[in-house]
């Protein structure tokens, strides 16, 4: 009873350790999560010393506040696109597009195959003879489409 008389006494320093060990525990938990609960509890803490507020209450604006935060959070987090200095690293066929190359093998019912670089890659499109210049314009999958080239 002694620690809860404690806590009582000194409810925005407990507010305050509270948040600091919330931000703490964010290290060892990644996620964010408690990142900002511990901002709330912290808050909390600074607004219990100028404003006698009940214990109820108390719980109340930290449980508002972490809700709001974390909302925040998770709304801006979802809204900005993380930069990559790879951006084609797992869509390969993408950095593919727009270049251009020649038919190894024609295509034949709509299928042949490019090489590029030191792969070969399958193609789609209209049917077209070997050694025909091609322009990559989409993919499905594995299988680059194409375009013919005016000659």
């Amino acid at each position: 009873m002694q620690i809860v008389d404690f806590i009582a006494a000194n409810s925005s320093w407990s507010w305050i350790v509270a948040g600091l060990v919330l931000l703490a525990l964010e290290l060892v938990v990644p996620g964010g999560f408690l990142l900002w609960m511990g901002v709330a509890g912290i808050i909390t803490g600074i607004l219990t010393f100028w404003v006698v507020i009940s214990w109820p209450l108390q719980w109340l604006i930290f449980g508002v506040l972490s809700l709001v935060t974390i909302a925040l959070w998770v709304r801006w987090n979802r809204g900005r696109q993380a930069a990559s200095d790879r951006p084609y690293l797992n869509r390969r066929t993408d950095g593919l597009i727009g270049q251009e190359a020649v038919l190894e093998q024609p295509i034949v019912q709509g299928f042949g195959r490019i090489a590029l670089g030191d792969t070969v890659w399958r193609v789609s499109g209209p049917d077209l003879p070997a050694g025909r210049r091609v322009r990559i314009v989409g993919s499905t999958g594995a299988v680059l489409a194409v375009e013919a080239l005016p000659n």
